[in-house]
């Protein structure tokens, strides 16, 4: 069996497509020091999961709604001034907590759980291949729309006021976007891993890029080969796909970082 097999074809494919919509996104995640937040609103996701199941409504929608409610909470409590690091454990963990206790309630239905806890790459089909390539179709047209205003909001909120533009509104630009990723990317990785395949790429990519624009191809480029690279070890070693996809990731991290300080050195 090799990645040439049918489902490993499908596998390799969505890992690509999650991997390019969660590369750009990723690093703002990384300028904004927003990692909690990026876990908060992936925690939300298995409460989606368990209200589209009691619903009867598509996990993409229920998952995109949690994720976004999750969002909008955030920017609300923390305009009124709430500590942001504590705010975010405390919503992160509830979430989670609520979904696991909302999805023991449904009676009649059965649910893998892991599968959304830590993803099930092998099984995706040409419909969710459908829709992860759709999500991230989508989250890479709204940052290119937005690139320039969500890079100046993000370097300088006060140039972004005098250049006419709102910090709020592209806060929640990404927030959306965010959002997106979180309902595709759970088919892959989990909502307990989706936040390590948005931030490690990126940190990676950090060191090895001199532009923004550079850093966002580069962290893609590390995404889709921690991708491709995990489903080939997943089957070697047999683990988990999931979690071997995030430590591929960490391993290319690691080596970004050795290169780095190698070359600081020398320098020096």
């Amino acid at each position: 069996m090799t990645l040439f097999d049918g489902f490993m074809i499908r596998a390799a494919l969505a890992g690509i497509g999650v991997s390019l919509a969660a590369a750009p996104l990723g690093c703002f995640v990384v300028w904004r020091r927003m990692a909690f937040f990026g876990d908060a609103t992936a925690h939300a996701a298995i409460l989606g999961v368990a209200l589209s199941l009691a619903f009867d409504a598509p996990i993409f929608a229920g998952v995109l709604i949690a994720a976004l409610t999750m969002g909008y909470a955030v920017a609300v409590l923390g305009a009124r001034g709430h500590a942001m690091d504590t705010m975010l454990g405390v919503l992160s963990h509830s979430a989670i907590a609520f979904g696991l206790v909302a999805v023991s309630f449904l009676s009649g239905v059965r649910i893998d759980l892991m599968a959304y806890l830590f993803g099930d790459i092998l099984a995706v089909g040409h419909a969710d291949l459908l829709v992860i390539w759709g999500g991230a179709l989508l989250v890479l047209a709204l940052l290119w729309w937005r690139w320039s205003a969500l890079l100046t909001a993000t370097l300088n909120p006060d140039l972004a006021y005098g250049a006419g533009l709102d910090p709020k509104r592209e806060q929640l630009v990404l927030t959306l976007a965010l959002a997106v990723v979180v309902a595709v990317a759970i088919k892959v990785v989990g909502a307990l891993l989706i936040g390590a395949l948005l931030v490690i790429p990126a940190a990676a990519a950090r060191p090895l890029a001199q532009t923004p624009e550079r850093m966002a191809v580069i962290a893609a480029g590390i995404g889709a080969a921690s991708a491709l690279g995990g489903l080939q070890l997943a089957f070697w070693i047999d683990t988990p796909t999931g979690p071997t996809i995030v430590c591929v990731a960490a391993g290319l991290f690691a080596v970004a970082t050795l290169l780095d300080v190698l070359r600081k050195s020398a320098r020096a």
